[in-house]
């Protein structure tokens, strides 16, 4: 059971009598369970682990007070070398510094741990025995991430991954040969990314914090500041901005244009501190964070305030929102979808009285201060200059009330003090964008892309 949209979970179980007993509340911080093959309940904790520890309890008697830790990012393993590596490569002294990493998903299987581990979006996966002994680490594409685990019976896992330059495959992995072939599942696309670079860099936000971006260009692109670039972002709920291909990507790399994704507080990407930092009385960071970035694209060269274009949705929009009204000298366009601009009435909505957990109550005086120190709509000022602004929204959205959208729109148009278009964008075909119909996301994408060939001078 969950208290929420805020990470909140509560587990029972049911014996053979078909009585319940619970084994966890939501002050335990155990986000996942799952069933071994040993007769153990398996169980994600961050109880006084910020980036996770896994624990293990008998069924027959799940009792929370006798669980034992079995992997502890507390303790980190030994390095973990990837089946198939040369010998010379397996020194681990010529492979650098552990990362820090967190713990992202895992499964049991009967003698195997299986536990992807994420370090600032990318993801390895690393096996351990019952007792947390680390086994190895399962080959997978550089700077990738792992989208799913699913038991193939006994030890051996199917396991999903894809980067920024692959599309998502399924690999299943056989225990006793320590090998992952590619299965019959998988996606072929009709664009090559061969000739895309992937860079990973840091910007340093305001109070010192490196916020890591990923960057994306065509090879032999000169980066001398006049790049059409998008920078995206969330920074919310604890959901990591993950490695992942895309095909109306290759249309904006083959016009010369860069992509970029900020891994900001409020994200999972280095475990429960990152999302904690990033929430509450903490949401300023994310903002800050994101803000940090663009300044960092543009001191690098790889783009310029005239032509950088930032994009977002739902929590992301509302960081569309807040840096908007904030730093409105940073951008020339502002994508912003579904997203959350009055956050106090927001959370007064039927949907938003879930979200509180993230973002506060307006009825504690003290989180109501936080939130209206950056609600976007009250914080639009008469007279600023405002860069171009496309808001998407759809009339069937029970998320995030349209309502949001229609207001901060009506609000820019009157107050901005520049010629930039301030541009609504709604449908009565669509929702919050889960489970859009592919000729309306075509649509969508295409009005997109539209509003910024034209703000950003695109050929």
């Amino acid at each position: 059971m969950r208290n929420g949209d805020g990470g909140e979970v509560a587990h029972w179980v049911r014996n053979d009598s078909g009585a319940w007993m619970q084994v966890t509340q939501f002050a335990d911080q155990v986000r996942q369970a799952d069933f071994g093959g040993d007769g153990a309940l398996y169980m994600l904790s961050h109880q006084q682990a910020p980036s996770g520890k896994i624990l293990r309890v008998m069924m027959s008697d799940p009792k929370l007070s006798s669980a034992e830790v079995v992997v502890d990012t507390s303790r980190p393993p030994a390095p973990q070398i990837p089946d198939g590596l040369k010998p010379a490569d397996r020194n681990p002294a010529k492979r650098g510094n552990a990362k820090p990493m967190s713990i992202d998903d895992f499964t049991a299987g009967r003698n195997v741990l299986y536990v992807a581990m994420m370090s600032g979006g990318p993801s390895d996966l690393l096996t351990f025995n019952r007792s947390g002994q680390p086994l190895g680490k399962v080959a997978a594409p550089p700077v990738s991430s792992i989208l799913g685990l699913v038991r193939a019976g006994g030890d051996d896992l199917l396991f999903q991954a894809a980067s920024y330059t692959t599309p998502a495959t399924w690999y299943r992995y056989d225990s006793a040969k320590k090998k992952a072939v590619p299965a019959a599942l998988r996606t072929s696309y009709p664009a090559d990314f061969s000739d895309v670079v992937v860079k990973r860099e840091f910007a340093t936000s305001k109070d010192g914090t490196k916020i890591p971006i990923n960057i994306r260009y065509r090879k032999g692109t000169k980066l001398d500041g006049t790049n059409p670039t998008i920078l995206g972002g969330y920074g919310g709920y604890s959901i990591s901005i993950r490695p992942a291909p895309s095909l109306a990507s290759r249309v904006w790399l083959n016009a010369g244009g860069i992509l970029a994704d900020a891994n900001l507080r409020g994200g999972g990407e280095f475990g429960e501190t990152w999302h904690e930092s990033g929430k509450m009385l903490k949401k300023q960071n994310v903002f800050d964070d994101f803000a940090a970035c663009a300044r960092y694209l543009v001191a690098r060269k790889y783009t310029s305030p005239s032509k950088l274009a930032i994009e977002g949705g739902s929590n992301g929009g509302l960081l569309m929102g807040a840096v908007l009204t904030q730093h409105p000298e940073l951008f020339r366009a502002v994508v912003s979808h579904v997203g959350i601009y009055d956050v106090p009435r927001w959370l007064r909505t039927p949907n938003g009285v879930f979200n509180t957990t993230e973002f506060g109550s307006p009825d504690d005086p003290r989180q109501l201060s936080a939130m209206m120190a950056y609600s976007p709509y009250h914080h639009v000022v008469a007279g600023t200059r405002y860069p171009a602004v496309l808001l998407l929204t759809g009339d069937n959205d029970g998320r995030v009330d349209p309502m949001n959208s229609r207001k901060f729109a009506a609000r820019l148009q009157e107050a901005s003090g520049s010629a930039n278009p301030i541009l609504l964008r709604t449908t009565s075909k669509a929702g919050h964008g889960i489970g859009t119909a592919l000729t309306e996301a075509v649509a969508l994408r295409t009005d997109v892309y539209a509003f910024l060939w034209r703000e950003l001078g695109l050929r």
